[in-house]
């Protein structure tokens, strides 16, 4: 029994952050943010009391009416995120009340921007053990609330979004095949948030030096995710002995074109096999994977070969190998 990818759901807010109003917020300008990031816009989640479940629950009620789902079919609901409703309950928690699901258990996963490709791996364990049927799986991430907008180097970055897959069991040769997921724990100094947690609670010390914002020494990371990215997607492609000609799409965290661009040279794939939306969404951490399938969804073909790549706050890294499962 296999676990395979059955639907996808997802959702971006309304509002656009261009860099044209970026820069009137800090000393930046579109030029310099297009030459070192490669993003021109990204979504923000505006309104009063509005968090990260929200945007969850759209992408998850989205999902739900795409397959036919009914809320009492789902045995699992994971939510990969950085950014929390709140320290607890689990945002899953609140995903499932908002959308209905009373019979399942729900929990959070946090692995950075490889949350959900972490969750990949955790949510097709439940259906290839033989206990569940249907296991929904979301990213999602409010980045606006912990980026500091007068801060050049991290502000251009991040935006706001969601998405959901449906994992269900398959006897078929398709679905997740195999996975090479790594974390290095000493990485945690180049990329983190300083305030908020059980080593440093927030007080109005931590409050007023901006430490409860995104913390990124940009060279370490930069050096270290185009390493972590393109290494593990080679020897995926090694360890399966698939060329780049079998490849149908790459499918890599979008954090900086730079970081895909070389991903992509060391794996010998041209432009048109790689799945790209950092322009016009940034980086949304969790929800990068997902809203790259949601957006590419009708041009997947059943048995198309796939190979996910993320680099994450940990430091995090991996790729999955899966085979597309079902026609558009």
């Amino acid at each position: 029994m296999n676990a395979a990818i059955t639907g996808i759901g997802g959702f971006v807010p309304e509002y656009i952050l261009t860099n044209k109003e970026l820069s009137t917020m800090v000393d930046t300008s579109d030029e310099w943010i297009m030459s070192r990031i490669g993003i021109k816009e990204r979504r923000i989640l505006k309104g009063e009391g509005l968090g990260t479940s929200d945007m969850g629950t759209q992408a998850v009620k989205q999902l739900l009416k795409k397959t036919n789902t009914k809320p009492e079919e789902v045995d699992l609901l994971i939510c990969t995120t950085v950014t929390p409703d709140m320290q607890f309950p689990a945002t899953a928690n609140i995903i499932c009340d908002k959308v209905g699901i009373k019979d399942a258990f729900s929990f959070d996963m946090n692995a950075g921007c490889s949350g959900f490709l972490f969750g990949m791996s955790t949510a097709a364990k439940f259906i290839q053990s033989g206990q569940y049927k249907k296991v929904v799986l979301v990213g999602a991430d409010k980045m606006s609330a912990i980026v500091d907008y007068t801060d050049r180097s991290v502000s251009p970055i991040f935006g706001d979004g969601a998405g959901a897959v449906l994992f269900e069991p398959t006897n078929e040769n398709v679905g997740i095949i195999d996975e090479m997921l790594h974390v290095d724990g000493a990485g945690r100094k180049h990329l983190h948030q300083k305030a908020g947690g059980s080593v440093k609670p927030a007080s109005h010390k931590t409050v007023d030096a901006r430490e409860h914002f995104i913390y990124q020494e940009g060279q370490q990371v930069f050096k270290a995710a185009v390493k972590g990215m393109a290494d593990i997607s080679v020897d995926m492609m090694k360890k399966h002995n698939l060329s780049s000609e079998d490849i149908a799409w790459l499918i890599p965290h979008q954090a900086n074109m730079r970081i895909i661009s070389a991903t992509a040279k060391r794996m010998n794939l041209p432009p048109e096999k790689v799945m790209i939306n950092i322009e016009r969404f940034g980086n949304t951490t969790d929800a990068t994977l997902p809203l790259l399938l949601w957006e590419w969804e009708k041009q997947l073909k059943k048995g198309d070969k796939l190979i996910f790549a993320t680099f994450g706050a940990g430091f995090t890294w991996g790729a999955i190998y899966l085979k597309w499962a079902y026609e558009n």
